[in-house]
């Protein structure tokens, strides 16, 4: 049995909700076939006041074993480094991680907040908010860069916003059973499972994408071409499974026309949301989009874009689907 405790900060409860929607496992599948004593969640935690104060209480002084310490949302660092924009169970949130992650065998980091800061960072950013481990690409974050759990372990993050629910339920199975040494963690210290394969992977558009043709306007003939070129779709650089494992096993953003916001990257959003950059493909001289797929360089680039699109042949331009 493996007592996970789950913590929200300064965040909007999406994670909580696609946690609450996972399917394999699900919720329920972690708690009667896999081991997972959840402690207490913001959604399905049944103490509440006193009884609630005293589990956390004894989580953050090892009178109750915690394993697996899962944190949702920035730690808030303001006003002033005291924390108090962020009050839970009468103390700074900041002062409960501080005294629980040196109770967690495990650490696990869900969401763009938790991980790197997410929008919430976003200059100016009021809150002082701050990722666990990372501000935004910079390792250090509130733990510092070398903060081992005492398991040894950094902080698993699971990005996204929100990340997928399997994302989590599966990590969170193989912790409990005992195989965190089997979990690979790339250079940003998510999982290699679910992340070293690209958006773009699976992408029902890649016709489009590899013949460089795009559509005309944003929500007109979305059907048909590649959105990266004109609107902003990050999925050639950006390291996830979406179109691999779908989202309520039907589909993904770029399946249904819109964008890859490069939400499991450090960097997102990316921009700084400055008005221009939403939906729209940054370029270098007009022509050469700014961030380049993985591994291409902008001379390739232009070479190959010139090829493609002049050996384009017509099924490439059609509409993908029949009605």
């Amino acid at each position: 049995m493996a007592n996970v405790l789950w913590f929200q900060g300064g965040a909007c409860s999406g994670n909580t909700m696609s946690f609450l929607n996972a399917e394999e496992p699900s919720v329920v599948d972690l708690v009667t076939d896999f081991g997972i004593n959840i402690l207490w969640h913001p959604s399905l935690g049944a103490e509440f006041g006193e009884k609630a104060q005293k589990l956390f209480r004894d989580c953050a002084s090892g009178a109750l074993p915690l394993d697996i310490f899962v944190y949702e949302g920035t730690v808030m660092l303001g006003p002033n480094g005291s924390g108090r924009y962020d009050i839970f169970a009468d103390r700074p949130m900041k002062d409960w991680v501080t005294d629980l992650v040196k109770q967690a065998q495990i650490v696990v980091a869900i969401g763009d907040c938790a991980c790197w800061g997410g929008i919430p960072a976003v200059a100016p950013n009021p809150t002082d908010s701050i990722g666990l481990q990372y501000l935004r690409s910079d390792k250090g974050g509130f733990l510092g860069s070398d903060w081992r759990s005492k398991m040894g372990l950094p902080v698993i993050n699971i990005p996204g916003c929100p990340a997928h629910p399997d994302w989590l339920t599966q990590i969170l199975v193989a912790l409990a059973s005992g195989r965190a040494g089997d979990i690979a963690l790339d250079d940003l210290q998510r999982p290699k499972t679910f992340f070293t394969s690209f958006t773009q992977t699976g992408c029902t558009r890649v016709q489009f994408f590899e013949y460089k043709q795009s559509p005309s306007e944003f929500g007109q003939g979305m059907r048909t071409g590649c959105l990266f070129y004109e609107f902003g779709c990050r999925g050639p650089m950006t390291h996830s499974p979406c179109n691999r494992i779908l989202w309520n096993r039907q589909s993904s953003k770029t399946r249904a026309g819109m964008p890859c916001l490069g939400c499991t990257e450090p960097e997102f959003p990316f921009f700084d949301l400055a008005p221009g950059t939403v939906f729209k493909t940054q370029k270098v001289s007009g022509a050469v989009p700014k961030d380049m797929p993985a591994g291409m360089d902008p001379i390739s680039y232009m070479a190959l874009a010139a090829a493609a699109r002049v050996a384009a042949p017509e099924w490439s331009k059609e509409d993908m689907f029949v009605v």
